[in-house]
């Protein structure tokens, strides 16, 4: 039996920040903003997409040494006089491509009032893609494939894989021949966004974010208050940064992600054999995970298998591919089997997804400091391992993040909550991502500028990436006409797509997910 199977490297997957050491915004006049064709790879997505370059200094502090080209997208309203201004995007990350955004929300289904109120505006944050790209030259002889930690089997595993991302460190340092990757962070991506409003004309700028997207958000309203207006982050990772305390939630995000897979399968257990009962299913995991650790089948160990579990539970769409991945390792009888993250397949060649990798770790790790001793990482797993017993040993693992060259040059962009009420959070109740957590911590921080949107559904992603009538329509009551809701409880989904739009649907996010997600094979 052949067993394939490829998985997006997910991302998640993140102020006092020193303005007397890195001003909020430039100095200057703005730069005059051409639009044109856009790269031939994003022009393919959208006839409409246009694209231009908006210069920046790479280091702020510095506003009139090296500039650094961030390339632009966008699609322009087609009603000018409904027009509010410009809607700014991120998909996530950090590390992921946002220039198709725009096309990407309106092939998903973003309402026409939305688009319609706004130019929305897509871009390749900096140190991604055409935007000054950075890289750490990662290559398969590394074994460094994905920004999820592997689970750890036990302590000695913690201790092995210190050595492998401390490797990675050192070979980004080595690497950084440009000087560049010790300026990509998430303040510096938010003095980025500012950069881009004034460089449009505009007095203010709406944003939404995903994912990652959110901190960057977060970051943006809370350096730019003045000059933010309405304010969208979805599935929210709970400050404005991605630190070890938020990676360690992904396990939080499976166990309570997973019984709706759970019920899922074993409703199909007739189909499947994955367990009668939801029990009966989450038994079946562990039983794989413990024989493949014991066991691989092929280049299925048992950390890729709970890394694709954890992959998968982040839509819906994802679980019939899910079920049969359990039911063929179930039922394996060879080890002709290729799987996700294949280190002996892998070419010695530098990763296509090495840009994804460079860029997050350089967020990640030049944005808040992260524990330095191995043995803190060890005592986590342990911790983690018994009280997460799905995935905790993986996100609590240690990443280069240890061992990585700089210290950060700012804190970390701490939430401002004076300013206006213009924050909506936006979050599934069960997101393995991004746990429900994420958005009550920021609710928290932005007591008085924030409200937030709790919907009863599953999965990462939930204006227009999800199916709740609820969530959509708060959201876009909020984009178009400005109405701030009370803190808000969506029950869950009713609507059910017909067979033909819901393959449109998984065809759409599949398509979404490939471009702006490196894959493991």
């Amino acid at each position: 039996m052949k067993l394939r199977r490829s998985v997006a490297v997910i991302v998640v997957t993140g102020i006092a920040a020193s303005l007397a050491a890195a001003p909020a915004q430039a100095r200057g006049p703005a730069a005059r903003v051409e639009w044109g064709v856009c790269p031939g790879e994003v022009a393919a997505v959208s006839p409409l997409l246009q694209c231009a370059t908006v210069p920046v200094p790479l280091d702020y502090r510095d506003p009139d040494g090296a500039k650094i080209d961030i390339l632009v997208s966008r699609i322009a309203s087609a009603k000018p006089a409904q027009r509010r201004g410009i809607l700014l995007t991120n998909p996530g990350g950090p590390g992921a491509s946002g220039l198709t955004m725009p096309a990407d929300l309106v092939g998903l289904g973003l309402p026409s009032s939305v688009s319609d109120s706004y130019d929305l505006i897509g871009l390749d944050p900096r140190g991604v893609g055409h935007s000054a790209p950075v890289s750490c030259g990662f290559t398969g002889e590394l074994d460094y494939f994905s920004n999820v930690p592997p689970y750890a089997v036990d302590d000695a595993a913690v201790i092995e894989r210190a050595r492998t991302v401390q490797a990675a460190a050192e070979w980004c340092a080595a690497n950084d021949t440009e000087g560049r990757l010790r300026h990509i962070t998430t303040a510096n991506t938010a003095r980025d966004l500012d950069t881009i409003r004034a460089a449009l004309g505009e007095a203010k700028a709406s944003f939404v974010g995903w994912s990652y997207g959110t901190a960057l958000g977060a970051a943006y309203v809370s350096m730019f208050p003045d000059t933010t207006d309405r304010v969208v982050l979805d599935s929210n990772l709970g400050d404005t940064h991605l630190d070890y305390a938020a990676q360690r939630r992904y396990a939080l995000g499976v166990e309570q992600t997973f019984p709706d897979f759970a019920a899922w399968a074993a409703a199909r257990h007739g189909a499947y054999g994955l367990g009668r009962t939801p029990a009966q299913v989450r038994k079946t995991y562990f039983r794989l995970a413990e024989r493949l650790d014991e066991v691989p089948v092929g280049v299925v160990t048992g950390a890729v298998f709970r890394f694709t579990t954890f992959a998968s539970l982040y839509g819906k769409v994802n679980y019939p591919a899910l079920a049969r991945y359990f039911q063929e390792l179930l039922h394996a009888d060879d080890a002709a089997v290729s799987g996700p993250g294949d280190p002996v397949e892998t070419p010695p060649e530098v990763l296509p997804w090495d840009n994804f990798l460079s860029a997050f770790l350089a967020v990640t790790c030049n944005d808040v400091n992260w524990p330095e001793d191995v043995n803190t990482y060890r005592s986590a797993v342990a911790t983690d391992r018994k009280r997460y017993p799905m995935y905790g040993a993986a996100s609590a693992n240690i990443t280069p993040c240890a061992y990585w060259a700089y210290e950060p040059s700012e804190p970390p962009v701490r939430i401002n909550d004076k300013g206006p009420r213009n924050v909506l959070l936006v979050q599934n109740l069960r997101d393995p991502g991004t746990p429900h957590r994420g958005g009550e911590l920021l609710r928290e921080k932005f007591a008085k500028r924030s409200r937030l949107v709790s919907v009863d559904g599953s999965g990462h992603g939930v204006y227009v990436y999800g199916d709740n009538a609820c969530a959509l329509n708060v959201t876009t009551a909020y984009l178009v006409d400005g109405t701030m809701p009370k803190d808000t409880r969506c029950g869950p989904a009713t609507r059910r797509l017909d067979d033909a739009a819901a393959q449109q649907r998984a065809d759409t996010l599949d398509q979404l997910h490939r471009r702006n997600a490196p894959r493991l094979h």
